[in-house]
């Protein structure tokens, strides 16, 4: 007698059953960890929104001291004539405040 070990497709209801438990217990485990991916994307979104608000933020303080320095130029501009230390002094206060910034 020859013993012939073949699939015959016919399955039993325990059988059945426990291949639903493996695919929700696998789903279950694959959602969860896709909840903490995105989770952990979020947070990482979140943190990096934050930082471009500190940004503009920055920007927005600079050019208001960009706009005042300005101002000052053309106002000594009007009152003593164009001379080029007007613009050299812009350009010194614009690089004192970017060192000055550097160290903090």
């Amino acid at each position: 007698m020859v013993a012939v070990l073949a699939y015959n497709g016919g399955t039993t209801a325990m059988n059945d059953f426990l291949k639903m438990d493996i695919f929700f217990i696998v789903t279950t485990l694959v959602v969860i960890m896709l909840g903490i991916a995105f989770t952990l994307v979020l947070f990482r979104v979140w943190r990096i929104l934050g930082h471009v608000e500190d940004i503009s933020r920055d920007i927005r303080d600079e050019s208001a001291l960009l706009r005042n320095d300005v101002a000052q130029m053309r106002a000594r501009i009007k009152t003593e004539g164009f001379k080029f230390a007007h613009i050299m002094s812009l350009f010194s206060s614009r690089v004192a405040r970017f060192w000055g910034k550097k160290g903090k």
